[in-house]
């Protein structure tokens, strides 16, 4: 009876650790998708970081030609303060 019960202990106690085993494997695995996942956002972050940047830069250059042209249209016609 006594043998009956160890043996019962020692394959539930073989149990426990092949699924410990599976799950520190499984563990590992979604680190490394974790870390591949926060790089690549990472990466998307800092280019769109770019694009508004880039988008910035090409406002502030079309806002300027637009001045530019405002200005020769009062150079070229008097009542400019009209405007």
């Amino acid at each position: 009876m006594a043998l009956d019960k160890m043996a019962a202990l020692e394959a539930r106690i073989r149990s426990m650790v092949e699924l410990i085993q599976s799950l520190k494997k499984a563990n590992a695995s979604l680190d490394g998708e974790l870390r591949a996942v926060r790089d690549r956002l990472s990466k998307q972050d800092e280019m769109n970081r770019r694009w508004e940047q880039e988008r910035d830069d090409v406002r502030s250059r079309i806002e300027k030609v637009l001045g530019e042209l405002d200005l020769l249209e009062c150079v070229e016609s008097a009542p400019c303060e009209e405007r």
